[in-house]
């Protein structure tokens, strides 16, 4: 419970450039602070709850596999030149409020996705899934069920919405970096997963320094 509450306030304190840049908040800061730390601790108490009992894996290590950690940034890299070559570009044309125009804005949105989203899509689902099913392929398969849900019900509030065929190959892709992204993460915990998702959001910088 401790923990939880120490890292639910963490997610909410690094949250918060996020919240105060948002333009559109439906909510006070306050409220939306409130929201992050509240839900920040459940979801919280779920990993340091189960992850380890059920995984037998630590979720915090600083002594990556050599292989693991260099694999891991390979696919990063990939992965963020790939986005930002073949996905962005069409994405941000329709879209550019889902972008961050300046570095301040990336800085405030990567924290979120650090701090938060991580969390959220993918360090709580899998553990609640590894405890009530006792098996880490099935919750490997819901984690990654919730990463597209997530995926198409945030694609459906777009307007105009986006071609058919763009809304599979970004589905199709969210799946397959779901699985990548859980593989590593129970290979190397959450530092890995962070750095992972650090080297994806850092695609921004090559477009807001470029202009």
């Amino acid at each position: 419970m401790t923990s939880a509450a120490i890292a639910a306030a963490l997610s909410a304190v690094l949250s918060f450039p996020r919240m105060w840049l948002w333009e559109n908040r439906p909510s006070t800061l306050w409220y939306a602070e409130a929201t992050i730390f509240l839900c920040g601790f459940v979801l919280w108490a779920f990993v340091f709850a189960w992850h380890t009992e059920y995984t037998r894996r630590p979720l915090f290590t600083l002594k990556i596999e050599p292989f693991i950690f260099v694999i891991a940034t390979l696919a990063g890299i990939m992965a963020a030149l790939g986005l930002h070559l073949l996905v962005d570009p069409g994405l941000r044309a329709r879209h550019p409020q889902d972008f961050p125009a300046d570095f301040k804005n990336w800085i405030a949105s990567t924290l979120f996705t650090l701090s938060f989203l991580q969390l959220f899509l993918m360090f709580a689902p899998f553990a609640w899934a590894v405890r009530l099913f006792r098996n880490q392929k099935v919750a490997t398969w819901l984690t990654v069920a919730l990463i597209g849900l997530v995926f198409a019900l945030k694609a459906n509030t777009y307007s105009p919405p986006l071609p058919a065929m763009i809304l599979v190959e970004l589905l199709v892709l969210r799946i397959v970096s779901g699985f990548f992204a859980v593989w590593f993460y129970l290979r190397g915990g959450i530092f890995l997963a962070w750095w992972i998702a650090l080297l994806i959001e850092a695609r921004y910088l090559l477009t807001i320094y470029g202009h």
